[in-house]
């Protein structure tokens, strides 16, 4: 199975930290019994930090679906909350919010769900509450991008921090072309993505529902 870009560093890191202790606390060993103890402690956890590393930067290999008018989701999860919200900037009034929650054990890519031209991206500052939080879509830190569709409709998606996750990585600039499920960056170590969609779009999915990030058609936009 490939890894994520984004973990490479991570375990790279963890894996020379292992070398170090093995090499300094095996030397020691050889004065001081209680020093194996010590070893034996150290690389059971460095050796579940890399594992850990390794499993949740997983990039799998998935089938490349492509549907004209169709939002895939952009990540795999929960689906947590679908409403009516005043959107970002980029849409420009009242939208409908589907959200994903990805908990510790889904893949962490996110996914464009959508072809078509970045017209927006900001990024906000903001707090780390839990990601099912309902003020988390505007208080957390988080990226929120806009893409206009190649059919000429915009819509927007929100990647958000949570509790635990604390970068947000986003590929993607104003002005560059996504194709619809190609990979446009993930969170580290959490946590949430919403999707803005605008009025009239036609929702497949149900509270509670899990979905497969590239495979699962959250919604339909409207025809013009």
């Amino acid at each position: 199975m490939r890894i994520n870009p984004e973990g490479i560093e991570g375990i790279k890191i963890n894996t020379l930290v292992f070398a170090i202790i093995i090499a300094v606390v095996t030397t020691t060993a050889f004065v001081y019994d209680w020093a194996w103890w010590v070893l034996l402690l150290v690389d059971a956890f460095l050796v579940w930090r890399i594992v850990f590393f390794f499993f949740f930067f997983r990039d799998p290999s998935r089938e490349h679906l492509e549907e004209r008018g169709a939002v895939f989701s952009p990540a795999d999860g929960k689906i947590v909350a679908i409403e009516e919200v005043e959107g970002p900037e980029c849409i420009g009034g009242r939208c409908l919010q589907v959200s994903v929650y990805m908990n510790f054990y889904n893949v962490h890519i996110n996914w464009s769900p959508v072809s078509g031209v970045v017209v927006a991206k900001e990024h906000y500052n903001g707090e780390f509450l839990l990601a099912w939080h309902p003020k988390s879509s505007m208080e957390n830190e988080h990226t929120t991008v806009g893409v206009r569709c190649d059919d000429g409709t915009v819509m927007a998606f929100r990647q958000i921090a949570g509790w635990i996750a604390r970068r947000i990585v986003c590929y993607p600039e104003v002005g560059d072309r996504v194709e619809q499920n190609g990979k446009i960056g993930c969170i580290k170590f959490g946590s949430r993505v919403d999707l803005f969609l605008p009025i009239g779009s036609e929702v497949n999915v149900a509270i509670g529902q899990k979905v497969v990030g590239s495979q699962t058609i959250i919604a339909r936009l409207p025809k013009h």
